[in-house]
């Protein structure tokens, strides 16, 4: 198979409405060749590209910050000597000055299929201010490594947020190019916008469910190692607000979570028992690991560690993420009912509301876990109603 910066790469026909226009490209260390030459400087090697800007998000163009909230810089390519523009710094939008240096924006963007990955929030940006400044946005389609299944509440009006760009569920199972057609009908913009779409894509296929493991795997940012932590992100990404350790200062981030003193094979018993239904898919182990950095550093944590990895025991449509997260905070509820599982802190830039509900784009989920006499049909119910509805209405933008 082949992404769509592959496909724009090797094409002289696809790049060939763009001669005569600057362009820009937005892109991160996973805008990467099947060669892994990085996007900006493959595109700069082409004649008949004309390169007068690049922009970075969280995280940075080519890589620079390793925790969130962290801010990259403005600054000029020590190779090309174009400016590099930093939409996760001053600004999260493009001013108006970094519209006017370029046509057309390239946008090569290595999403993980979650609503909280802020990749997409910037492509909404991105679509919003080139319609206002009447320029032109192009995306290089990439997999969506999670895949097409669905999962999650649907973000609640008024909870939008640099974390939530929009009415979608947890695990939304569209590609970048997708989305772009999504926000562009669902905000009514009206922009020249175009996918270069990948060539044979095939999301449902095994062993990768939606990531072509013949290619090498660049983490888009961090924390995002490998496969596995794609596949469990929409569920371990919750553990950002809570005080729970979701491994980042270790070799597994967000393939495990864990604390001090958790009692794990009570943990696993309650969850068994609770709702073993949202337990399919996947081998959950216990483990014991000590952070470097982040939460919990230096201190031994008693743990849980997700493993989607082995073909023999990895149920691509039965396994469900999200509920079972928000399963293991119910148990742990039930464990220590005063446990302070709910992280206050300055989320995101938010100072009002709690992460956990930011991250959830919405409060139902808390609730439902702090309320341990409720039953897992309550989330069940409201969870599936929205899956149900977004299925639906994704549809018309499905473009494999």
């Amino acid at each position: 198979m082949q992404f769509g910066l592959d496909r724009f790469l090797q094409d002289p026909a696809l790049r060939a409405p763009l001669k005569g226009q600057r362009l820009a490209l937005l892109a991160h260390p996973a805008s990467v060749t099947r060669d892994l030459t990085h996007a900006l400087d493959a595109l700069a090697a082409l004649p008949d590209v004309k390169l007068s800007a690049a922009f970075g998000p969280q995280h940075g163009l080519r890589g620079d910050k390793q925790d969130n909230m962290v801010e990259s810089p403005d600054y000029l390519d020590p190779r090309l000597g174009i400016p590099v523009y930093s939409l996760y710094g001053e600004v999260r939008r493009p001013t108006d000055a970094m519209m006017a240096s370029f046509d057309v924006l390239l946008v090569d963007l290595q999403d993980l299929g979650c609503r909280i990955y802020t990749f997409i929030t910037t492509l909404r940006y991105v679509l919003e201010t080139a319609a206002q400044h009447g320029k032109a946005v192009w995306v290089l389609d990439r997999p969506n490594p999670a895949g097409r299944p669905i999962e999650g509440l649907t973000l609640r009006p008024g909870w939008e947020s640099f974390v939530g760009a929009g009415p979608m569920p947890m695990r939304h199972g569209m590609t970048m190019g997708e989305l772009g057609h999504w926000f562009i009908a669902t905000l009514g913009l009206t922009v020249d916008y175009r996918v270069i779409t990948m060539a044979d894509w095939q999301p449902d296929a095994a062993p990768g469910f939606g990531w072509p493991t013949e290619r090498s795997w660049v983490n888009p940012s961090p924390n995002a190692a490998n496969l596995s932590m794609a596949r469990a992100y929409a569920g371990t990404v919750m553990l950002e607000g809570t005080t729970l350790s979701e491994g980042r200062g270790t070799t597994r981030p967000l393939e495990l979570f864990g604390a001090p003193g958790i009692d794990v094979p009570r943990l696993l018993a309650d969850m068994r028992h609770i709702a073993p239904q949202w337990l399919q898919g996947c081998v959950l182990r216990e483990c014991f690991f000590e952070p470097t950095f982040h939460k919990h550093a230096g201190q031994l944590c008693t743990g849980v560690q997700i493993h989607v990895e082995d073909p023999t025991h990895y149920d691509h449509a039965a396994f469900q993420p999200w509920r079972l997260q928000a399963l293991a905070f119910r148990a742990l509820r039930l464990q220590a009912p005063d446990y302070p599982l709910w992280r206050d802190f300055a989320y995101e830039y938010e100072h009002e509301r709690l992460a956990i509900d930011l991250i959830n784009g919405g409060p139902m989920l808390r609730e439902w876990v702090d309320d341990v006499l409720a039953a897992p049909e309550v989330l069940e119910t409201a969870a599936a109603a929205d899956e149900a509805a977004w299925a639906a209405e994704r549809t018309p933008f499905l473009l494999y």
